[in-house]
């Protein structure tokens, strides 16, 4: 696998003001990585992996929400990859997140995998900080980032689903804490902010995925509302609600949820829209436990004194 793993490094292109860019070669073809011009290697940097929509493109969802022009300004790695294209049909690209979505041929497609393995690339190649890697996905990449968060949550510290959701099965909470914030529209006629099915298999709704996330957290009180947000250009005012469940939660760990009401399955966006999703992100970060003490045979050392 090291030789599919092989860098090809290219000269840096300016992808905003004074971001550069890189191709590297993850496994399944070169992706952009977008690197934040004050990057040291002395420095650790926060992760942000960007999951496209079915039929999207990395490369297309970056320039919906506009990541990469922002890179500097937060000083964070940016990563969007291209999910695997459909063999027939549509010849759609995909992730593989959970039954509903969106993986309609190629079952044995492991997406999971693919995708931390960038994250653990992303870490031998540069001084990515490990208590800041998060991802962001828009429909199907919404639904991959929650089964990203559950799968390995020991090493994701928060995500972000636009207009996706969580799985409907029934499931033992994951082993860690994990951060989530889910922003929907009410008027998303694709993955409805009520929940549904596609094909036959459900997906549960924007509230229930929160909650879902917010028991798992192991938050003991009912959601709190916040101040309203405008996160859609199209629409007047601070249009959309929020609720966050962030009371008695497991350290590291909440739930929140965005409405957009009157809110479309690909809204547009406002100016400030990809801001307020970073520095959400930067005030979650992944916590761990505080000590564990070793003793080794009749070997006992004080580790601590006070």
């Amino acid at each position: 696998m090291k030789k599919q793993y092989l860098t090809t490094f290219l000269l840096c292109t300016l992808l905003s003001a004074n971001s550069l860019s890189q191709g590297i070669d993850f496994g399944r073809g070169e992706v952009t990585v977008t690197v934040p011009s004050s990057y040291s290697s002395a420095e650790k940097t926060p992760l942000i992996i960007l999951l496209h929509g079915y039929g999207s493109n990395g490369e297309r969802q970056d320039s919906y929400l506009g990541f990469s022009r922002i890179a500097d300004k937060y000083n964070f790695f940016l990563v969007a990859p291209t999910g695997t294209r459909e063999s027939s049909g549509r010849q759609a690209t995909f992730w593989n997140a959970t039954s509903a979505c969106c993986n309609f041929q190629e079952p044995s497609i492991d997406d999971n995998a693919y995708i931390m393995g960038i994250i653990e690339r992303m870490k031998e190649e540069y001084n990515i900080d490990s208590n800041r890697v998060y991802v962001v996905g828009h429909s199907n990449g919404g639904f991959m980032s929650y089964q990203l968060a559950y799968n390995n949550s020991e090493s994701i510290a928060a995500i972000v689903s636009l207009a996706g959701a969580s799985h409907a099965d029934e499931r033992a909470a994951p082993k860690n804490p994990v951060h989530v914030l889910q922003i929907h529209g009410t008027d998303d006629s694709t993955i409805r902010y009520e929940g549904g099915d596609i094909q036959g298999n459900d997906y549960p709704g924007a509230k229930e995925s929160v909650i879902q996330w917010a028991e798992y957290n192991q938050c003991t009180d009912e959601g709190v509302e916040r101040e309203l947000r405008d996160l859609e250009s199209s629409l007047e005012g601070h249009e959309s609600s929020v609720l966050l469940y962030n009371n008695g939660c497991q350290e590291g760990g909440s739930s929140e949820l965005w409405t957009i009401s009157e809110g479309s399955h690909v809204p547009r966006v406002s100016e400030s829209f990809s801001s307020q999703v970073v520095e959400w992100l930067y005030d979650h970060p992944k916590v761990y436990n505080s000590f564990i003490l070793y003793i080794c045979g009749d070997d006992l050392r004080r580790i601590f004194e006070f």
